[in-house]
């Protein structure tokens, strides 16, 4: 399938009750993962890892669209789902790539109240289950939301390399992905920052937080880890195996 051409969108509509689209940043180079290509294109049980994101995705009958933001000269995808449009609009982050991906979607004609659920294509081991609790969690709500952890070990504070402290881990929460919001609010948010750089943002809720927001949180899995260094792939392999 090619995608829309420009000023094409599969996704443009009347008024009318908000929808959910899914975007994925599939831009970065995993310099940390120490393969030879983009680590979401490194087979994983038998596919590239981002194949595994976009069927649990797919998977989701809630969500009209599924954007995946590459960069400019990136030609490794070739989706055959008219849901699955591709955005070769990749910046030099993960914030600015989103941010650019949200921007076409705007142009493309999605209005800016409908939902967006940012995930990172690394975390391969999402499943459909893991996406429809966060939209049933965030429909209702004013702000949006996040999946996340509560921190289940110890926290420490280190200094030269060394514990100094040990921090309580009480209200200590580990963001995963997808993230839920707004399109507008979010674009809003990272837009905001894109003058300095998009300092300080790790993710879309750190933007919606700054914008003086707060999201909810909407406990997640341990299985939905970021793949990002070289022995994370045998554990997604051995995960995927097991969910099959």
């Amino acid at each position: 399938m090619t995608h829309p051409s420009p000023g094409e969108s599969p996704v443009s509509r009347p008024a009318g009750p908000a929808r959910c689209h899914a975007l994925l940043p599939c831009a970065g180079t995993g310099s940390r993962a120490g393969t030879p290509q983009p680590k979401q294109y490194q087979t994983v049980a038998g596919r590239p890892m981002v194949m595994h994101t976009l069927a649990a995705f797919l998977a989701e009958p809630r969500l009209t669209s599924i954007r995946v933001v590459v960069a400019p000269d990136d030609r490794f995808l070739r989706p055959d789902d008219p849901r699955i449009v591709l955005a070769r609009c990749g910046g030099a982050s993960r914030a600015e790539s989103v941010c650019n991906g949200l921007r076409t979607m705007l142009q493309d004609g999605v209005p800016q109240d409908d939902w967006v659920l940012v995930h990172d294509a690394a975390r391969c081991l999402v499943t459909p289950a893991d996406i429809g609790r966060l939209i049933d969690a965030c429909a209702e709500d004013a702000v949006g939301g996040l999946l996340a952890l509560p921190l289940p070990d110890t926290l420490k504070q280190a200094q030269a390399g060394r514990s100094v402290a040990t921090v309580d881990r009480a209200d200590k929460w580990l963001a995963q992905t997808p993230q839920m919001f707004r399109l507008g609010a979010l674009f809003s948010a990272l837009e905001a920052a894109r003058g300095d750089g998009f300092a300080g943002i790790t993710d879309e809720a750190s933007a919606i937080e700054r914008s003086g927001q707060r999201p909810l949180l909407v406990p997640g899995t341990s299985r939905n880890f970021k793949v990002t260094y070289p022995e994370d792939f045998a554990v997604a392999e051995v995960l995927i195996g097991g969910l099959r």
